[in-house]
This record gives C-alpha cells, structure tokens and sequence, in this order.
C-alpha cells in the first residue's frame, strides 16, 4: 500500500479506533492502537516540541501492523514503505529502525548506518513508544494531528520534488 494523501493516511489512522486492542508481549496489557499511536505522539510533541517529523513516526509508527495483523516482525518495514511516499524519508527511516534491538541500533552506529543523532532519535521513538502502553492519558484526537501531517507532507515533497509538490 502507498499513500498518496494525509487523507488517506488520516482514514487508515481512524480505522485503528475501536479496532480492538494490541497485546504487549512485555507487560501483558492491552491497548487500543488509536490510542497508543495518540499517546506516542503527544510525548513526542511533549519532549520534543520543534521535531515534527519525529512527532509524526510516533502517530505513524504502528500502522503495519494494521496492514498486516500478527506480523510483528515485519511491521515496522511494512509502515515505513507505506509512509515513505507521503512523510518522506527520514520519517520512514524512524518508523522502520524503532522496531529494532537496542543491540541493534548500536551496530548500525558503529559501522557508520546511522549517525548518533538518528540512534539519538531512534531511541526517543522507542522510549515514547514504551511510555505510551500506559492507559489514562488523554492524548487528545487524531484531528489534532492534520496540520502537523500536511506540513511534514508538504515539506517532504518539496524536499524530494515528489509528485504533487
């Protein structure tokens, strides 16, 4: 799937609302994954207030897993090619790292395929990602997210001379 549209991203994020809930391996709770890609984002927003392409891999970074339901590993190369059309580069490039090992992101580091503020980012993602499993807090809507996601789109296009920019 590629997405043309912050439209059509918007009405891939709202088919996540009431879908059920996602199981965390990890701590044994569940979440709604609307609510956790809200949650994800705001403490994104919250840490890094004028990054808002890093904001935006948090709202964005679990929608493979909507594509292609029990896929775990494969979730974070599935949202990434979906994204990368729309939000550009660097915001695929964080969507499909954060699924990665700590381990992981150190050797890509180290053998010089990712600089340290890209692990820097990465791990921001991650650590928001993990924060976000916590229920009770207010998020607020998806509808709060538009003008971020048309800004980064539109910056993305300009950036590469995509179609429609």
């Amino acid at each position: 799937m590629e997405l043309r549209s912050v439209e059509e991203l918007m009405d891939l994020l709202h088919a996540c609302r009431g879908g059920g809930t996602t199981p965390d391996r990890h701590r044994g709770t569940e979440v709604d994954p609307y609510e956790h890609a809200l949650r994800t984002a705001a403490l994104l927003r919250r840490g890094r207030p004028a990054d808002k392409e890093l904001q935006v891999a948090g709202l964005v970074h679990a929608i493979g897993r909507l594509l292609r339901p029990g896929d775990d590993t494969g979730h974070g190369d599935l949202a990434a090619d979906t994204v990368r059309p729309l939000l550009g580069e660097r915001v695929a490039r964080l969507v499909r790292l954060h699924a990665l090992g700590a381990d992981d992101l150190v050797r890509l580091h180290a053998g010089g395929w990712a600089d340290a503020a890209l692990v820097e980012d990465v791990l921001a993602l991650r650590h928001a990602d993990e924060a976000a499993w916590t229920p009770g807090m207010d998020a607020g809507v998806l509808e709060d997210w538009r003008t971020v996601l048309a800004l980064v789109s539109d910056r993305a296009r300009a950036t590469h001379h995509l179609p429609g920019a």
